[in-house]
């Protein structure tokens, strides 16, 4: 049986390989799992995804299944408890922008009706294609990273510069980044 092409940048372990296989890139169109990202993509700053996704259980256990409306009534005691965890990245500022965070998501929703409405309106809420050829091809921003970033920002978001929207973007599928090369590309495009 021949081996599927996927995009190189997850063949290193397991864990990844699935992460691609069946989430990166699908159109995300529930808050929950948007906070769970914005959550996740914040802790990445500054490291790698693959860090990320090994103590994805971690976080979620820490951060109530990344429930925003609960998360945003943490205690600096909670919170202080939970920079103990060894199952998450225990970064004093990516965990209080965690709460922080999820307060500014209860207000977007309030504002818009969901988060997802809100963000997808960057994109006009339709998946933007990238079509790459090579990993060269994919940038680390966009117009569109930087618009949604610099409002989240103004709405007092904390660890959502362009980079790390950019990221959001392409693992909730509001843009399509796998290699043209890869299985995933085409049945992305079928989901849309």
């Amino acid at each position: 049986m021949m081996e599927k092409s996927r995009c190189p940048w997850c063949l290193s372990f397991d864990q990844y390989i699935k992460y691609h296989d069946t989430e990166w890139g699908v159109p995300v169109h529930e808050d929950r799992i948007h906070f769970e990202f914005l959550v996740l993509e914040g802790a990445q700053a500054g490291l790698s995804w693959a860090t990320i996704l090994k103590k994805r259980e971690g976080y979620r256990k820490a951060f109530a299944k990344f429930d925003p409306t609960k998360v945003a009534k943490f205690t600096e005691a909670k919170l202080e408890k939970i920079l103990l965890d060894p199952g998450i990245v225990r970064n004093r500022l990516k965990v209080y922008a965690a709460v922080n965070n999820a307060k500014r998501f209860l207000e977007v929703q309030k504002e818009f009706g969901s988060f997802d409405k809100y963000i997808w309106g960057f994109v006009n809420s339709k998946v933007i294609v990238g079509s790459r050829k090579t990993l060269k091809d994919v940038p680390a921003t966009t117009p569109q990273s930087d618009a949604l970033s610099k409002d989240l920002i103004k709405r007092g978001f904390k660890f959502v510069g362009s980079t790390v929207i950019y990221a959001h973007m392409q693992a909730c599928g509001l843009v399509n980044d796998h290699l043209q090369t890869c299985f995933r590309f085409k049945e992305t495009i079928l989901l849309l």
